[in-house]
């Protein structure tokens, strides 16, 4: 009896029917899920930091969260660093500077529900409000002079040489006045919630350690040796060491440039004067980042490299004491029809490719394992039994070969995307068995990118979402 080709397409549509109803993805059942609206609803939360790799949706998650909880009843900023200008058009803004701006369209939408609960009283779930901004590390360098400096101080500072060439691009520097503007925005207890996108760059530490390294640098032994004949020269009995350090400077201005030697001793020496050393600066805002009502959120792709800088970083703030709450796992894929997998995907797609095979529940693989083709090259006797009437013009055969080729390849799409969430899945594995301890909360991708407030809001959505389906809900 030949077999039927319809039953192959019998096979695979049962298959999908059987997925219908279940959960559009395959998520984590992690010791712990990440509770974004706890977290954001919490008035003791009063700094978020988003911190990973580049390319993992950290700027857009911040936003997100930002609106999710300024649309929750809270007064929120956003300090992005370096945001893709369509996402500030996507905040109805033309452009983001060093002063945060008020996002339209961004009123509290759910403060009875908040207020519900936090506990507290209507007042508390109303009058949430969005503001943004971009980091402009020389603008807040310069604000950081002439807060801390008189008028003509302030302006020999600012004309100096070498302060120019480092408040526009030193190593650093970025994240040196991100830390910096942080402290500033938090000193002005404006805002009750402020959430920090973490500067992009090729390490994700590099938001830790950038301060401090800058700091050391200006603060260290060489700056100081640098801005000693200025500091000894008008001191009594110090007349012999100053000789000595004059002897010192002048061969490193011969190596480095008399100029440049001079602009930078006098620069050290004005600001040192003026506000302190750089190192007790960051380390003040450092201070900041540890103290309660700071909580790091590390984002993450559902990719080797994303995940693994991910777990380093985890790993990181524990050691640092920095107050770690969760992981954001941006990205993921799902499937409808996840009951049918990638094997029998393909094994149905190959049997509609060529019906003869439609009974070999391995598709060409049972066929070329099958006793009458082992160990022979010629066609087993079904084949060549089969293949007169699938010439044959006209047959129902020939009809039915555009919808087959169709149906194969919607499966083999579907199987690619099976074998996608198998490879996310067992990343996500390895992680959480590293770091059970971690918080997790997953956001299905979307199609296309975040281009406005909806986008913004459905994101925000997805991460509430995620806590919800992972906690039954």
């Amino acid at each position: 009896m030949s077999p039927d080709p319809a039953e192959a397409h019998r096979t695979a549509s049962e298959a999908f029917e059987a997925a219908e109803g279940r959960d559009k993805a395959r998520r984590l059942s992690p010791a712990r899920v990440l509770d974004v609206d706890l977290l954001l609803d919490d008035p003791k939360t009063r700094i978020v930091v988003c911190c990973g790799s580049g390319g993992v949706g950290k700027t857009t998650t911040a936003a997100a969260l930002g609106l999710r909880a300024a649309e929750r009843g809270r007064k929120v900023v956003v300090l992005t660093i370096d945001p893709a200008r369509r996402l500030a058009q996507s905040m109805g803004i033309d452009s983001l500077d060093n002063v945060p701006r008020r996002v339209k369209g961004t009123e509290d939408r759910g403060g009875a529900s908040r207020s519900d609960s936090v506990g507290g009283g209507g007042e508390r779930g109303a009058g949430g409000e969005l503001h943004a901004m971009m980091l402009d590390m020389k603008r807040t360098f310069d604000e950081v002079v002439e807060a801390h400096a008189d008028p003509e101080r302030a302006a020999a500072i600012l004309a100096n040489p070498f302060y120019q060439s480092l408040s526009a691009g030193f190593a650093g520097t970025q994240e040196y006045m991100a830390m910096e503007k942080l402290g500033q925005l938090r000193a002005r207890d404006e805002w009750d919630l402020i959430v920090v996108d973490t500067p992009p760059s090729r390490s994700a530490l590099d938001f830790l350690d950038a301060p401090k390294r800058l700091g050391s640098f200006l603060d260290g032994r060489l700056i100081r040796l640098l801005t000693a004949p200025a500091k000894l020269g008008g001191r009594a009995g110090m007349a012999f060491l100053n000789v000595g350090m004059s002897m010192m400077t002048g061969t490193l201005g011969k190596l480095l440039g008399g100029q440049l030697l001079k602009d930078v001793q006098t620069f050290v020496a004005a600001m040192d004067t003026t506000f302190g050393g750089f190192r007790t600066r960051a380390d003040a805002t450092y201070k900041l980042l540890q103290a309660p009502g700071t909580a790091f959120l590390v984002v993450a792709a559902p990719e080797r490299d994303a995940l693994r800088e991910a777990a380093y970083f985890v790993e990181r703030l524990a050691a640092e004491k920095m107050p770690l709450v969760g992981l954001v796992l941006n990205r993921v894929h799902g499937s409808g029809a996840d009951g049918l997998s990638a094997e029998r995907a393909l094994a149905a797609a190959e049997n509609l490719a060529d019906p003869r095979i439609v009974d070999q529940g391995g598709g060409k693989a049972g066929l070329r394992n099958s006793p009458d083709t082992y160990g022979s090259s010629q066609p087993p006797a079904s084949e060549a039994a089969t293949d007169a009437p699938a010439s044959e013009e006209g047959s129902p055969a020939d009809a039915e070969r555009p919808v087959d080729r169709l149906t194969a390849g919607l499966l083999r799409l579907h199987a690619d995307r099976m074998q996608l969430l198998a490879r996310e899945q067992r990343t996500r594995d390895r992680f959480t068995a590293r770091h059970p301890e971690v918080a997790v909360v997953e956001v299905p991708a979307l199609p296309g990118d975040v281009h406005d407030l909806t986008g913004l809001r459905d994101i925000g959505t997805r991460l509430a979402a995620g806590t919800q389906a992972a906690n039954g809900g």
